[in-house]
């Protein structure tokens, strides 16, 4: 006679008895992860045994077999360096990740809000073909432009992402003009009417941690003037702490959300921009990422001139520590 196991019998996965645990490799493996933030995959320097070590200590029992199957399953993988590097580090580029964990570990002790912001890159939209495959029957692959000619499309997507990392929820602000300083703190200020005084009712003051580059970058005249702006409109004490130079990949938007994002729509046809929109909104992960999207077609004029005179009105502080990474804008009045 042969015995049949009833259905559902057996040992339950580990992260179904503990579910804090997945949360907590996800944490551990954030620390030392790295990478491309456009690519499927990503990987880390630990060892599966340390990280299972690590867990141990903070009271989750699991094997490091077990931390293996789980990292393939949240997208990470083995992978050997490649050579995409340009150039040299910046000198103060460890102390400067020092003071960001300061800064973020003093924000966040407090219960007030952190994010992390940068742009995606840029998307035609229209029939043009997308990297990657998806499930379509045999055949009925979907038939896009052999040029991807602009002049095909219907313009680009500007996808300014914001990252919460303390609730895991971002959105985006997919722009469809230029990438400017005041595109980049419209989408800060759409994300604080939306999600941000909801969720941290009471707050007076915002940290930001952005590229060095960019429509946020630190040398950016309006985006300062307008995040000026922001601080007077919200009554928030708006604080600044850019990454290094060459280091946008440690930012952790770009493998928190935007890889994400990146994954789930391979192989789609961005065909309109209410396609990019519904395509980012409904990004989700097992670790509970939640994102919301949102279509900005005003327009923003590049090249504006910004006067020595605005930017001596402004109610900025430097940090003591590399004054032009780290600074506050505080309300005028």
């Amino acid at each position: 006679m042969v015995s049949v196991r009833r259905s559902g019998a057996g040992r339950r996965l580990v992260e179904e008895t503990d579910q804090k645990m997945v949360k907590a490799l996800e944490g551990i493996v954030a620390e030392s992860t790295a990478g491309d933030p456009m690519s499927e995959l990503r990987w880390t320097m630990r060892t599966t045994r340390s990280m299972a070590e690590e867990l141990k200590r903070r009271g989750h029992a699991v094997s490091y077999r077990t931390v293996a199957r789980l990292l393939h399953d949240l997208g990470y993988s083995l992978q050997a360096n490649q050579k995409d590097k340009e150039g040299s580090n910046h000198p103060e580029r460890n102390q400067q990740f020092q003071y960001i964990n300061r800064v973020v570990k003093d924000f966040m002790g407090a219960g007030d809000p952190v994010i992390s912001v940068d742009t995606k890159k840029k998307e035609n939209v229209g029939e043009f073909k997308n990297a990657g495959r998806s499930w379509r029957k045999q055949g009925q692959a979907r038939q896009v432009n052999v040029h991807d000619f602009p002049s095909l499309g219907l313009g680009k997507a500007v996808p300014y992402g914001i990252y919460d990392a303390q609730r895991n929820q971002g959105m985006v602000n997919v722009g469809t003009s230029a990438d400017t300083g005041e595109f980049a703190v419209e989408s800060v200020r759409q994300w604080w009417r939306r999600f941000g005084r909801r969720h941290y009712q009471g707050a007076d003051r915002l940290l930001i941690c952005a590229d060095a580059g960019g429509s946020n970058a630190a040398t950016n005249k309006g985006w300062k003037i307008h995040l000026q702006q922001l601080a007077d409109q919200s009554g928030l004490e708006i604080t600044v702490c850019h990454y290094p130079t060459g280091t946008s990949k440690w930012n952790k938007i770009e493998h928190r959300m935007f890889s994400y994002i990146s994954l789930h729509w391979k192989g789609e046809p961005l065909v309109s921009f209410e396609t990019v929109v519904n395509l980012i909104a409904s990004t989700t992960t097992k670790t509970g990422l939640r994102v919301a999207a949102r279509l900005d077609s005003k327009s923003y004029e590049k090249g504006i001139e910004y006067t020595d005179d605005q930017l001596n009105a402004l109610n900025l502080t430097r940090h003591r520590a590399r004054p032009n990474w780290n600074y506050t804008i505080a309300p005028t009045s």
